[in-house]
């Protein structure tokens, strides 16, 4: 018998195509022939049959053919055949396509952009899916938009003979077209900026929507229409419908002796607000006093925003719809009107103020918690400090209650120290800030100084978060009943991104160890506490941060694995965020003995979807209005030279961060001084010529080719080397300190809690923190 003769059965036409199928489905990245498959398969068919069978495939849409009558399997067989659907919403990516965040599942769905159908960023849709073969990852594509997350958009205004449109540039997104009736246009002009709800997202023959201008805004160009245009088309309304506004207004500035008489009377109580310098809404105040046995009593004292927004009113309504204020570089987009937000519930020096409170009594020595108490008080703050004001009572021993703030600063440095041992992870980064003329003309970049006493804060304010949530979950377990609550939960990071980020880490020389949750805590600190000694390790920071599950609000209490806690929730900002509203109603209705109380868990969970989506596109807003200062404060230094830092590669090019301004650009590949081969992992790049290795950390000297503020892309081309890992490759090496700040200023929006619980507030139009240097005076120009 040959050596080469194939054994096997002949089969029938149906099993021979089956076979085929199987086989291809196997080894979906390679093609065969007939006389392949038949050696593949151990058939005794003939050519001609296997030929015919893979025809029948062909055109069944299974397999496609290529060259040479070869076939391999068709790359949506899976989609074709898929009957298995999810409902998610839609996380978008830079390059346009997506994910779709399942809730309760651990896997996230890839969509590519072509099969998102209409659907965009934060849209809650229906998914078909299929994991292709040979992969782990589930694939899908959008079959119904569910919910639309954005129905206004600012666009501009095109006005022709038959009819008028406006155009909608999304930022990393196609373009939308929407037509709208000429006759009721506003009065807008041709080319000015408008604002436009979209009524029917079936597109029209000549693809474009349908909707109804609601506003003008005027010429493009300015920033302040720029700022508005981010708050818009992430979905935030610019202004408080009328009803809103009249209800607000209504509501008594006077407290009636009625309301402090079923209150905690602690108005003669040593208390104070610590806040940045442009803050107006005060939500927040600490108390201290010795008590008569010597014990130290500590009281975090909250506006009682609940007190003046009810369930079922116009306000409550509006709240829950925005559900959070949104903080971009130059303006707040309040959740609440200034009335209540400025006015009724800030906690301004020398006012008597509704608060809810969270009170501590303490040991003195070890300051551990002997007693806790939460309910409804009244409260007079004795002194409004700014953070950098008691900073400077704290390192100089003189000013207004330096004794207390000492006591303060002591304590929260034992919790503080406390909660790292515990697990929690210091993911604090970089905050990009900026100083601004009148008309928002970026003057200088700074980064925001982090000081005590903003930790300081932020302790106590963790300390309330954690003790409700704690209190309400022991609740729940002495009764033996679910008491539906609101908690801010992070989940334990996803492997495969601790292992890429691991193998990362080891390159650079450290070593992380993953055998359990609380050692990779322990990792990630011992890693990042490097990052003042090491640039490359600086860079590494927002890599660590986005392999962190994002925080979300849930009614299931998994802990919070950033914090080290396992109850967490959020009851410090009712002013700015609608869940600690929530909790602070829920708190209320339980806390007297022999009370319970519970909302529908199904209600409660959904405000919670409705919250965390809400969230996420507040940050998106943020991080726009980032992007664009930073764009357009470089617009006057094409063809200037700047020193910077690698912070990110990728297939098309490096990114890299300024050092003098922290501004992002990005270098192709075509602009390096030689062609480049990007290595496994995206850890390096090696000169094809000179065989030269580039890392995050390295050092360049760099020029600016192009700013386009419209796309806020700022193009650069390498210049020079400056330093590879700590050595000199040149004599003209800067003595600049290079910049750590994370990607377009990037927090992370799961192990940054600590910012969450008190976080950058009011509008950040000036500031007396050390700046870059200025930029030149300059005329405005017009956009690309």
């Amino acid at each position: 018998m040959s050596k080469n003769k194939i054994k096997g059965t002949k089969l029938k036409a149906r099993d021979l195509e089956r076979a085929i199928l199987k086989e291809l489905k196997l080894n979906d990245r390679k093609q065969y022939n007939p006389k392949q498959l038949i050696r593949k398969l151990k058939v005794k068919n003939s050519q001609d049959s296997v030929l015919s069978a893979l025809e029948k495939l062909a055109k069944a849409g299974t397999i496609k053919a290529t060259d040479n009558y070869k076939f391999q399997i068709a790359r949506d067989y899976q989609q074709k055949t898929s009957s298995d659907y999810l409902e998610g919403r839609v996380d978008q990516t830079r390059s346009g396509d997506a994910y779709i965040v399942v809730d309760g599942d651990g896997e996230d769905i890839f969509v590519p952009g072509r099969r998102l159908a209409g659907a965009m960023d934060g849209d809650k849709v229906k998914v078909r899916y299929w994991t292709p073969t040979r992969r782990r990852k589930p694939e899908g594509e959008v079959v119904e938009v569910l919910e639309r997350s954005v129905t206004h958009f600012v666009g501009t205004y095109k006005e022709y003979p038959k009819y008028a449109e406006v155009e909608v540039d999304m930022v990393g997104a196609p373009k939308l077209l929407v037509a709208v009736h000429r006759a009721e246009n506003l009065g807008a002009e041709n080319n000015e900026k408008v604002v436009v709800r979209i009524d029917s997202w079936e597109p029209n023959r000549f693809k474009q929507l349908s909707g109804t201008l609601t506003a003008v805004l005027g010429e493009e160009g300015s920033s302040e229409i720029e700022m508005q245009s981010i708050l818009i088309n992430n979905g935030f309304q610019i202004t408080f419908p009328e009803d809103v506004i009249r209800e607000s207004e209504a509501l008594p500035s006077k407290i009636s002796p009625q309301e402090i008489n079923i209150r905690r009377d602690m108005r003669e109580v040593t208390t104070f607000t610590i806040d940045p310098l442009t803050a107006k809404d005060f939500d927040d105040a600490l108390s201290l006093q010795v008590l008569e046995n010597g014990q130290l009593e500590i009281g975090v004292h909250i506006a009682d925003v609940s007190h003046y927004v009810r369930p079922g009113s116009a306000l409550d309504k509006e709240a829950a719809e925005r559900t959070t204020s949104v903080y971009l570089v130059d303006r707040v987009c309040p959740m609440l009107p200034e009335r209540i937000s400025n006015e009724l519930c800030s906690l301004r020096p020398h006012e008597d103020k509704l608060t809810f409170s969270a009170v501590f009594t303490m040991d003195p020595k070890t300051y551990a918690i002997r007693k806790r108490w939460f309910g409804r008080t009244v409260t007079h703050s004795d002194r409004r400090f700014t953070y950098e004001e008691a900073q400077e009572v704290l390192d100089t021993g003189k000013g207004d209650f330096k004794e207390e703030l000492f006591l303060l600063d002591k304590i929260s440095k034992h919790l503080r120290k406390k909660r790292f041992k515990a697990g929690s992870i210091d993911f604090n980064s970089n905050e990009v800030r900026f100083k601004l003329d009148e008309d928002g003309t970026p003057l200088s970049v700074y980064i925001k100084e982090r000081i005590d006493t903003n930790m300081l804060i932020e302790d106590f304010m963790l300390l309330a978060n954690r003790e409700v949530a704690a209190f309400m979950n022991k609740k729940s377990e002495r009764l033996k009943d679910v008491i539906p609550f609101v908690f801010r939960v992070h989940d334990e990071p996803n492997m495969e991104k601790v292992e890429e980020l691991a193998l990362f880490a080891e390159a650079l020389g450290y070593k992380m160890d993953l055998r359990t949750p609380q050692s990779i805590a322990n990792s990630y600190n011992a890693l990042l506490a490097k990052k003042e000694e090491d640039p490359m390790v600086k860079m590494l920071a927002p890599i660590a941060i986005r392999t962190m599950a994002k925080a979300v609000y849930t009614t299931e209490n998994i802990g919070h694995y950033g914090l080290g806690f396992e109850d967490y929730t959020h009851f410090t900002s009712p002013i700015r965020r609608y869940a600690d509203v929530m909790v602070h109603r829920i708190l209320a209705a339980n806390l007297e003995k022999g009370s319970l109380y519970k909302m529908n868990p199904m209600k409660l969970e959904e405000i919670c979807k409705h919250i965390s989506a809400q969230e996420r596109k507040a940050v998106t807003a943020e991080r726009e209005s980032i992007k664009y200062k930073q764009t357009e404060f470089m617009l006057d230094n094409v063809g200037e030279e700047f020193d910077g830092v690698i912070n990110g590669l990728a297939d098309f090019g490096v990114f890299v961060e300024l050092t003098d301004n922290y501004v992002e650009g990005m270098i192709t590949y075509a602009d390096m001084d030689e062609p480049y081969d990007i290595g496994s992992g995206k850890l390096s790049i090696t000169g094809r010529k000179s065989g030269k290795k580039l890392k995050m950390g390295d050092r360049l000297r760099v020029r600016i080719e192009d700013v386009d503020l419209e796309r806020r892309r700022i193009d650069m081309a390498l210049v020079k080397v400056l330093e590879i890992h700590g050595d000199d490759t040149s004599s003209g090496k800067s003595g600049n300190k290079s910049s750590s700040r994370s990607r377009s200023g990037r927090s992370s929006s799961g192990a940054g809690a600590a910012a969450g619980a008190k976080k950058g507030r009011g509008a950040k139009k000036t500031s007396s923190a050390p700046a870059a240097k200025p930029r030149k005076s300059r005329t405005p120009r017009k956009r690309k």
